[in-house]
């Protein structure tokens, strides 16, 4: 079996659902090919660095601004067309690579990627099944294209928004997104809390901070520390070096006076003690802290946890569902983020985190209530999809079989009707 999966770089999820599916497939069938491209490099290297280099600098700067955008290039506009033409017309430099591999399917992660194959599909009659997913809550129009016979959904939800948008339920597949599978499997918890010098009879809260700017982690730090609830907490900066040197040197301060503060309770008629305790004497012990740089043992930290606090990212998500690890949702982007935030929200998953003081009042509320967290499980359990790339795997073998049955002039002439049709 030969699968070409085209994804991008814009974000870090349509990559990690890329490599996951590889993953499975070749741990499943170990003679098949698998290859992932990254599309819009592949066929524009400055394009790419213009759209992922926007895409960072909107998301985090204007969120504002990229909502709107995000919202507009989900109608047809004559801004939409263009940039439809642009990619389009650099699409035909991914040929050479295509009649090199010769893959048997070919499965898309990014809406580009999509876009593109399928453009090139139609228009050259190529022979191969296209299974495109989706890597968010929430359909948006720039997925959706002729030439493509499937679609990965992430929740049962959004059957009916693609259908809605003309698309056959038959092509409709809510299996969620793939993950690693390390997501799925149980840890030996006590272990791993030995082994992570973290106290097994604390609740622990995670933070995923990667995406968050250095200024936002840490008034959401501030936040969570203020709960009178007890329990620790472990931060994940992801490969945010600033953000980590930064963290790194706060929690420095912080176990600095936490020293100082130990020592005044021990020695309260000491004059030295009270001196250098004098600049602090506002502070109180900070809680329990775990701080990680880039780590590719994520499930691992998620099984440990008793919430995640992060932004809604579609893989993010999908981690945390299969974890089955309740969310609290900080700051989400307009767009992709909100919709997938307004999803977890309505369906009792997850709770939202505003920039005021209720912050703190809504992980006090969960972290002294472990029967509102396992109602939260309960509810993502319901949401749960297993392995979804166990899934994918059956459905690429099933419609490559098809395609065999089907010869290539009758799919050619059905593809050009569908352009015509456009």
């Amino acid at each position: 079996m030969k699968v070409l999966i085209l994804s991008a770089t814009t974000g870090g999820g349509h990559m990690r659902a890329a490599n996951a599916l590889k993953e499975y497939i070749l741990d499943r069938s170990p003679d098949s090919q698998v290859e992932i491209i990254d599309t819009i490099q592949y066929v524009s290297p400055m394009l790419n660095k213009t759209i992922t280099g926007g895409y960072e600098y909107m998301a985090k700067n204007t969120p504002k601004l990229f909502g709107g955008m995000y919202k507009s290039s989900d109608k047809n506009t004559p801004i939409n067309k263009t940039v439809s033409a642009t990619m389009m017309g650099m699409s035909k430099r991914l040929l050479p690579m295509l009649e090199e591999f010769s893959p048997d399917v070919v499965v898309t992660t990014h809406a580009f990627a999509t876009e593109i194959i399928a453009s090139l599909k139609t228009k050259l009659g190529l022979h191969f099944p296209v299974i495109s997913i989706i890597t968010d809550f929430a359909v948006h129009k720039t997925y959706i294209n002729n030439g493509v016979d499937a679609y990965i959904l992430s929740s049962e939800e959004m059957v009916e928004q693609i259908s809605s948008r003309g698309i056959d339920k038959n092509m409709a597949y809510p299996y969620g997104i793939p993950i690693k599978a390390g997501f799925l499997e149980d840890i030996d918890r006590e272990k791993a809390f030995e082994e992570e010098g973290l106290d097994p009879k604390l609740p622990t809260v995670l933070i995923m901070a990667g995406s968050f700017g250095v200024t936002d982690v840490l008034k959401i730090y501030h936040k969570v520390v203020k709960s009178e609830a007890e329990f620790q907490i472990i931060v994940i900066t992801g490969k945010n070096e600033k953000l980590y040197e930064t963290f790194e040197k706060y929690l420095s301060k912080i176990d600095i006076n936490n020293t100082l503060y130990q020592l005044r309770e021990m020695y309260p008629t000491l004059k030295q003690q009270r001196s250098n305790y004098r600049n602090s004497r506002h502070l109180k012990p900070s809680k329990s802290t775990k701080l990680l740089y880039f780590t590719d043992k994520v499930e691992r930290y998620m099984r440990m946890s008793d919430i995640i606090v992060t932004k809604p990212g579609g893989l993010t998500v999908t981690e945390a569902i299969a974890a089955d690890l309740p969310m609290a949702l900080f700051k989400p982007i307009p767009g992709q983020e909100e919709q997938n935030a307004d999803y977890l929200v309505r369906n009792g998953m997850a709770v939202r985190l505003k920039k005021d003081n209720t912050c703190t009042d809504v992980i006090t509320d969960l972290m002294n209530s472990p029967e509102k967290r396992q109602i939260m499980r309960e509810n993502i359990a319901k949401k749960s999809h297993g392995n979804s790339a166990e899934k994918i795997y059956s459905l690429i073998e099933k419609l490559i079989d098809q395609y065999k049955d089907v010869p290539k002039d009758n799919t050619e002439n059905a593809e050009n009707d569908a352009e015509d049709n456009d």
